[in-house]
């Protein structure tokens, strides 16, 4: 048998998840971990892959770094963990990225769009699903922009750690491609990871001499929530740009009202969409989380698993975690229903860098076409 081959018994293929399942980023965790688990239940009913159930063991790190370290540490020492999937978090990524490198397993699909995790060339043990921050906040630059706001009339708002740095470098770099190159000296105002603490951030930005027309912000929900109902008191008629990791029901629900015109960038398509992709989302989750409404991070989720599936079952029955990564490595123009095909290979480590904008219109969620 290959060294770390995981055999072929009829026994699971057990996939391991760090997570947020509690604190303030536990929406996110909870969804993703919620549509992966779906769709391997679907898979299960089939009879699985090759014969054999795939199961998810999921450890809570409360968005926490230092519990993300223990908790890869603890999943890539045992032996029947195959790969890592579906980790939430740039912070927590910063320490699991080095340690899944180290350890020589695979971390699949993680809900962040840092550049962490996007290396060129790219490190053979983390492979992507979702588009990067800087593709997020470049086509959040391009409207911005088209719409008539000048450079100079935009802010930032972000989270005070490398999730935050990661977006505003994005809409920095952005600014400086459209030939702006006082990007850098624009109002930011920053918050405390696991924090409400904004006002010192809101205050940064009413300094300047400049009032804001366009706040992009990188922060978690209920920061983010509590910031655009204090500055729309201020600033009734500027608008608001979240990235994907925010949160978007959470915020929506959180905002009520305040939520109107609110723009937050998607990295797969609305989860009301006729897609097949999506429509099979909502009839499975529907099947094994009924009590679970749809949601856009549910659908990434579902949609990581999806492929991730599609890799073990071009794997050999032999499986093992290097022959995993060539087998998902061999991935080319794979239709998963969402109208984008998904390709990967030895130097091509992230399948989607498309980005669906959407705005809160009626404290619900409706794409923004250009």
């Amino acid at each position: 048998m290959p060294v770390n081959a995981f055999g072929n018994e009829k026994k699971a293929l057990r996939v391991g998840m760090t997570t947020a399942l509690s604190g303030p980023a536990r929406d996110l965790g909870l969804s993703m971990k919620r549509g992966i688990e779906a769709y391997f239940h679907h898979i299960n009913a089939q009879g699985g892959v090759h014969g054999r159930p795939i199961e998810l063991l999921s450890l809570d790190d409360g968005y926490q770094p230092t519990s993300a370290a223990a908790n890869m540490r603890r999943l890539t020492k045992e032996k029947e963990i195959i790969a890592i999937i579906g980790n939430v978090g740039t912070p927590t990524a910063l320490v699991t990225v080095p340690i899944a490198n180290r350890e020589k397993i695979l971390l699949f699909g993680a809900f962040t769009g840092a550049n962490i995790l996007r290396k060129t060339p790219p490190d053979r043990y983390v492979i992507n699903f979702r588009a990067s921050y800087e593709e997020e906040t470049a086509a959040m630059i391009d409207r911005i922009l088209d719409s008539g706001i000048k450079p100079d009339e935009i802010a930032f708002f972000t989270q005070n750690d490398a999730y935050g740095d990661a977006g505003y470098a994005g809409a920095v770099k952005a600014l400086e491609s459209r030939g702006y190159q006082q990007a850098n000296s624009l109002p930011h105002g920053r918050y405390t990871r696991n924090t409400l603490n904004v006002e010192d951030g809101l205050l940064s930005i009413l300094d300047a001499p400049v009032e804001p027309k366009a706040i992009i912000m990188v922060g978690a929900y209920t920061a983010c929530a509590k910031f655009i109902k204090y500055a729309k008191t201020i600033w009734p008629r500027t608008r608001f740009f979240n990235v994907s990791f925010v949160g978007s029901i959470p915020l929506a629900k959180a905002l009520g009202k305040d939520g109107e015109g609110v723009v937050v960038t998607q990295v797969v398509p609305h989860f009301k969409s006729t897609l097949p992709g999506v429509v099979e989302y909502r009839r499975v989750l529907k099947a094994y989380a009924p009590e679970a409404a749809p949601d856009f991070v549910s659908l990434e989720g579902f949609l990581v698993a999806k492929i991730f599936v599609e890799g073990v079952k071009r794997a050999p029955k032999n499986i093992t975690r290097e022959n995993l990564i060539d087998a998902i490595e061999s991935i080319q123009n794979l239709d998963i229903g969402i109208g984008v095909p998904i390709s990967y290979s030895a130097s091509e480590h992230q399948a989607l860098h498309r980005i669906w904008s959407t705005e809160i219109k009626n404290k619900t969620f409706v794409p923004l076409n250009r």
